[in-house]
């Protein structure tokens, strides 16, 4: 089983751990991840957040903390290791957000929740590759397309993020309840664009498959349809390296089916996360905001429902029944915390 290559390196095993903010995918996990032969991916969102003068100056401990958790996740994985960064286009000062991940010589930088237009403009004359997220074969066309017209450049990867992934989703809210794409569909057409493309331009570019993976016989199924490698977030959830409290960790191992919700965010997409205290509360009636990070481009604070920063800081800090706890559809499968190691061994041994 062939591993996933980034530039001049190249993973044992062909998986990458998904982004999760705020702080559930920070050193421990990326780093750990990336050491066990996968590809770590650290967050970027609000990345900031336990810097002493985050309230007052939110993008300056932003930008502080993602030269700190980088060079932690490089002493845990190693320099011959892939390590990369999750960065959403909706954040504000995503440029200077993407400058300073390329500054820190990360390897890799995913983008999604918007399309990263400008990416490439950020990364060119650089060893970090990029890789946007897209939930259909007209997005991936629209992307690559826009890329190769404008800055004559090709996707380093391509990550394909399905139906069934967590957190923030490419689709209408009306696509995910009923008649939903499938990601083997999705696949198979992403696939075969790329390989015209690789053809046209003589580079390799891998497709990774996400959202709703769960196990052995899931990798292998989208290896054999054509993907490179597959990306997993959820089930690194529930290990002890990840860099959520123990809090967070055990609603997931606890939470059944039913508790799995889909959510309208202030990032406006639809979002899947539990059912709890918070969610009820905000549902019925409007949580007053009053502190503003000015974190998402899209968010209004004196429209939006809740502030999404203090709800996922709430929840990575234990606070679970006052915060936000995004997750993938498989969530109820999980019925305790392992080890990184022994979940990769799980995977692929």
């Amino acid at each position: 089983m062939e591993g996933i290559t980034i530039g001049n390196k190249k993973s044992k095993y062909p998986i990458i751990q998904g982004g999760m903010g705020v702080g559930v995918s920070l050193h421990n996990l990326a780093g750990t991840v990336s050491r066990e032969g996968g590809i770590g991916i650290i967050s970027t969102a609000d990345i900031g957040f336990k810097e002493d003068d985050f309230n007052i100056n939110p993008i300056g401990a932003n930008l502080r903390a993602i030269g700190k958790e980088i060079n932690l996740a490089r002493k845990i994985a190693g320099d011959d290791k892939i390590l990369g960064v999750n960065i959403m286009v909706a954040m504000n000062h995503y440029k200077e957000i993407v400058e300073e991940c390329v500054k820190q010589k990360i390897d890799l930088i995913i983008s999604g929740a918007g399309i990263p237009k400008e990416l490439p403009e950020y990364v060119i004359g650089t060893n970090t590759k990029i890789a946007p997220i897209v939930s259909s074969l007209r997005c991936c066309e629209l992307i690559t397309k826009y890329w190769i017209k404008k800055y004559n450049y090709v996707p380093d990867m391509i990550v394909i993020e399905g139906p069934e992934a967590g957190g923030h989703l490419g689709f209408k809210k009306e696509e995910l309840a009923k008649n939903k794409p499938k990601l083997e569909d999705i696949t198979k057409e992403v696939v075969n664009y790329i390989k015209e493309i690789e053809k046209e331009f003589n580079k390799k570019i891998p497709v990774i498959s996400a959202g709703g993976i769960w196990d052995r016989n899931d990798i292998n199924k989208f290896l054999n349809l054509g993907a490179t490698g597959v990306q997993m977030a959820t089930r690194f959830v529930a290990t002890n390296e990840c860099d959520a409290s123990k809090e967070f960790k055990e609603a997931y191992v606890n939470a059944k089916e039913k508790d799995i919700k889909i959510i309208e965010s202030p990032v406006g997409m639809p979002g899947r996360a539990l059912n709890n205290e918070f969610i009820t509360k905000v549902y019925n009636e409007k949580c007053k905001v009053e502190k503003c990070y000015n974190c998402i481009k899209t968010c209004n604070v004196n429209t939006t429902p809740y502030c999404i920063t203090n709800a996922l800081i709430n929840s990575v800090k234990g606070n679970v029944e006052n915060g936000l706890i995004f997750c993938g559809s498989n969530v109820s499968k999980i019925d305790k915390i392992v080890s990184v190691h022994e979940l990769m061994q799980e995977l692929f041994n």
